[in-house]
């Protein structure tokens, strides 16, 4: 896939997900590609990104990192992260002069990979636990790969709005409205915590001024409920802790053991894909292997939010996946948005 047909899917994207100001700059940045613009000199040696890389979100990730850090104030007055209004003329413009005098910074940027600790998708997470719960009501040791911030890592910190019900912590900063629809699930006030370790290769401390920076760059500026969300969840951070280490997700699931008298939950989200094949194969056996070993007592659950397909013919969709072992049960929770609320489950 080449970066013209990577920008203009990822712009489709962005406008069907709620985000004209990046659906416009997209299109633009394909114009300008095409013309041999600023553009293909800030993407020069990233032609051949394949497209699970999302080339265009690092891009437009890390203008917007110079926005919020107060650096591209004639383009923050365009950005309503900071209170600015999006015009798509004099936005763009701003936005080619941001290109012309931070092409190197962003040359730099785009080496990095998207750190998107989105908390919608613990919508998906966290009611896929309610679900595995109900069948094994133990107390939890959470380990998340891809974790990034591990902010999902105290997904049962936040609090879950459905019709009359709430779920999660009534007091939590982070609340989604209406965030499940379809069969219902049991609340579970037993539901307990005991263990929260993430790993990421290049974790975030969202505890830090940069750290909170850069996860807060990754949320598209003209998505507010998004931004006070990560921002809540920043504030949860700060009162929660979670340790998030610097390692491979392979090395760390093969370092995992199991635990008497707690269900091991290993979960993840939208991470799957920027895996190897051989990184994702070794993965899978790493889980496969520890499962062997699970017992009664000791329990093994993986779940997991991915773009995945229920039949080799059916379309992408992002699916709610639990299995469980001793017995490596696997069934389909239910489905999501890419961002993770509404969850519907079946």
């Amino acid at each position: 896939m080449d970066v013209v047909e990577a920008f203009q899917l990822q712009a489709a994207a962005c406008e069907e997900l709620g985000s004209p100001l990046y659906a416009d700059l997209l299109r633009r940045l394909v114009d300008d590609y095409e013309l041999g613009g600023i553009s293909t000199r800030v993407l020069a040696g990233h032609e051949q990104d394949p497209g699970p890389s999302a080339l265009a979100l690092r891009l437009l990730g890390s203008v917007h990192r110079l926005v919020l850090a107060g650096e591209a104030p004639e383009l923050g007055v365009f950005y309503p992260s900071v209170g600015g209004e999006w015009d798509p003329v004099l936005g763009w413009t701003a936005f080619e002069q941001v290109l012309q005098a931070r092409g190197p910074e962003l040359q730099n940027l785009l080496t990095q990979p998207p750190q998107t600790n989105e908390v919608g998708r613990s919508t998906a997470l966290y009611g896929g636990l309610l679900r595995l719960f109900e069948a094994v009501p133990l107390p939890v040791r959470l380990f998340e790969i891809g974790a990034s911030g591990g902010l999902n890592l105290r997904a049962d910190c936040f609090r879950y709005q459905v019709a009359d019900q709430s779920f999660g912590a009534a007091d939590s900063p982070v609340v989604f409205a209406d965030a499940w629809t379809g069969r219902p699930i049991i609340p579970a006030p037993g539901l307990r915590i005991a263990e929260r370790v993430g790993s990421d290769i290049n974790p975030v401390n969202p505890l830090s001024e940069d750290g909170a920076l850069t996860l807060t760059s990754y949320v598209w500026p003209d998505m507010t409920e998004r931004l006070e969300r990560l921002r809540g969840a920043l504030e949860v951070a700060r009162a929660v802790p979670a340790d998030v280490r610097r390692e491979d997700a392979v090395s760390f699931l093969r370092n995992l053991e199991l635990s008497e008298g707690h269900v091991t939950v290993v979960w993840h989200s939208v991470m799957w894909q920027y895996l190897t094949r051989a990184d994702q194969t070794a993965a899978d056996e790493a889980i496969a292997a520890l499962g062997e070993r699970a017992t009664a007592s000791a329990p093994l659950a993986r779940l997991c939010l991915e773009p995945m397909r229920r039949t080799p013919e059916a379309p992408y969709e992002f699916l709610v996946v639990l299995q469980t072992w001793p017995g490596g049960v696997r069934r389909i929770l239910g489905h999501a948005a890419p961002h993770g609320l509404p969850a519907v489950w079946e």
